[in-house]
């Protein structure tokens, strides 16, 4: 009996950190718009370092061209600096197969994708120069379990990117049709809050 409280105990004092530090996530203020509503609870973060994606391409009928975002590709950390997720887009299996921003836990292979809905670049909260904050949402049958069962992100109903640094298209190198097809991987940072029900 002792040692089944021992070790009780032992689950216990090594368990209350983790559910302390997950109760302590609090997401900055956000513009109202971008604002997660109850029962959804922010239950993790991530520290992204990475860069946006563009590419030169036509952007209407008159052969105007301008710089278009392909992909993100991020690393996100936790506060102790350990690598916990991956950013990029990738199709939706949900979906048929419509591109979305997708994040894959980088230690149970979980996956949730998502689009967004709202964005802000009110300069009351997002820096000049950076990409927009934005909250995207989880269409239904949008996440997957990592293939021996890994459910991190499995329950996720929205992700916030907020406090973006960076990141925002070049203004000049795209002007012209020669110009079709360069590429610019413009460096960035961002946290992102994960909700769930």
């Amino acid at each position: 009996m002792r040692n089944l409280v021992t070790t009780l105990g032992i689950a216990l004092a090594f368990a209350l950190p983790n559910a302390a530090h997950a109760q302590s996530i609090v997401p900055p203020p956000v513009p109202d718009k971008l604002q997660v509503e109850p029962p959804n609870e922010v239950f993790l973060v991530g520290h992204a370092i990475g860069t946006q994606n563009y590419e030169c391409q036509p952007v209407d009928s008159l052969g105007r061209v301008g710089w278009v975002l392909f992909t993100p590709q991020a690393t996100l950390f936790d506060d102790l600096g350990e690598q916990i997720i991956t950013h990029f887009f990738s199709p939706s299996p949900s979906e048929d197969r419509i591109v979305r921003a997708t994040w894959q836990d980088s230690r149970d292979t979980s996956v949730v994708w998502a689009r967004a809905i709202e964005s802000s670049l009110d300069p009351n909260f997002v820096k000049a120069g950076a990409i927009p904050w934005v909250l995207l949402v989880v269409g239904q049958g949008a996440t997957q379990a990592g293939p021996t069962g890994g459910d991190t992100l499995t329950g996720t109903t929205f992700v916030q990117r907020l406090n973006t640094d960076g990141g925002a298209a070049p203004s000049t190198g795209c002007s012209r049709l020669p110009d079709v097809g360069k590429k610019r991987f413009v460096p960035y940072t961002a946290d992102y809050f994960f909700y769930r029900r």
